[in-house]
């Protein structure tokens, strides 16, 4: 078993690096005021060849899931907002794409969308149902050449940027819980969708959207995958999605981590640096431990990923442990910061929120546990 990145791989991180040293972090103080990210970002990385897919011969390609978690590692480092961004777009918008596509669908909307022209979100979290993924209370009732959809998503991320939205809907009431739903692609400019950007906290500078859809028409041919099976499909991009808010999470705990260290080596407590105090050493080695823990959970679901093996056991266990770690990195490294973190314009404050929130995205905690659970029942 070979633990070594490819080496071309880690060149194209490094190329990567470049890219957000100058696309990115010299706008990120505006970004994080206005708590908007702009249409050109999303741009700048499809023409850069960044999000995990390429376009070709009338369809999408997925990269390697490594390259992807490695990317989206190095930029929530910089900033999990940025991130989550980017992978609202890619990790759900597109992979929704490439997985449950007609050939009317990716022949509107498949280059554009890997080229960062068009932004894609997903709609699927309600008021009334977030863990419970087969709750949701959106009607699609069939119409004439489609169907019309009626009701309101709570919380998406790139709700008010995007063009489009992977959105699930209840078509066979009367049905199964396994068998309600189903999967359509909604163009955001149709007559009937309003939307509300919502005041949040975490994940800064992404916005978080409220989606009202009122009598709006889908046309047929953006009906994704087969009717009835909306569940298992939001489902399986939530799988695979879960490997990258993983990398995203990781790249979270990094961030802080980078932060305290350093301050660590410069700060100085009764005439002593705070890296020499011992306990503090020690907290170090302990951090620095379940976050390398954490990036072999991440590698080994990206390596079944990518040879078309079950995965949902390896996204759940690299979710829960990343998540875990990062809650613990991000408290350790404020505290070391002290009343400072509390300021809003000091780099340390938004990591703690951040990764927070990652524990919300792909399913919480619970989720996690109990997908965990049932996997390894049913393998033993």
């Amino acid at each position: 078993m070979d633990f070594q990145v490819p080496r071309e791989m880690n060149h194209e991180v490094e190329r990567f690096q470049s890219f957000l040293d100058i696309q990115v972090k010299p706008h990120l103080t505006n970004w994080y005021q206005e708590k908007a990210i702009p249409r050109t970002f999303f741009s700048a990385v499809g023409e850069g060849g960044w999000f995990g897919f390429t376009w070709d011969r009338d369809r999408v390609w997925s990269r390697p899931s490594l390259r992807g978690s490695l990317l989206i590692e190095k930029l929530a480092r910089l900033s999990p907002g940025v991130a989550v961004a980017f992978l609202a777009h890619n990790d759900l918008g597109i992979t929704g794409l490439r997985l449950f596509p007609t050939d009317d669908l990716l022949a509107g909307y498949g280059e554009p969308a890997v080229m960062g022209r068009l932004i894609l979100c997903l709609g699927n979290t309600e008021s009334e149902a977030g863990s419970d993924v087969a709750n949701i209370a959106m009607k699609a009732e069939k119409a004439d050449g489609g169907w019309v959809l009626n009701g309101a998503k709570a919380y998406v991320t790139n709700g008010t940027v995007s063009d489009l939205a992977v959105v699930t809907a209840v078509t066979d009431p009367k049905a199964s819980r396994n068998s309600r739903l189903s999967m359509f692609l909604v163009d955001l400019s149709s007559k009937g969708v309003s939307r509300t950007k919502l005041n949040k906290q975490g994940w800064v500078p992404s916005d978080l959207t409220r989606i009202q859809m009122t009598n709006v028409f889908v046309p047929e041919s953006h009906l994704m995958g087969g009717r009835g099976r909306g569940l298992q499909q939001v489902l399986t991009i939530f799988t695979h999605s879960r490997v990258f808010i993983s990398a995203m999470t990781l790249g979270t705990a990094e961030g802080a981590f980078d932060l305290a260290l350093g301050h660590s080596r410069k700060r100085k407590i009764f005439g002593v640096r705070l890296a020499d105090h011992q306990y503090k050493s020690f907290q170090i080695a302990d951090l620095y431990a379940k976050m390398e823990a954490s990036r072999l959970l991440i590698h080994k679901a990206c390596w079944a990923m990518d040879r078309d093996m079950p995965f949902r056991l390896e996204a759940s266990l690299a979710k829960y442990m990343s998540v875990q770690t990062a809650r613990e990195v991000t408290e350790w490294a404020a505290d070391l910061f002290g009343a400072a973190s509390v300021i809003y314009e000091h780099p340390i404050h938004k990591f703690p929120l951040d990764a927070w929130a990652s524990s919300l995205g792909e399913g919480t905690q619970d989720v996690q546990r109990l997908v965990i659970f049932r996997e390894v029942m049913r393998r033993k």
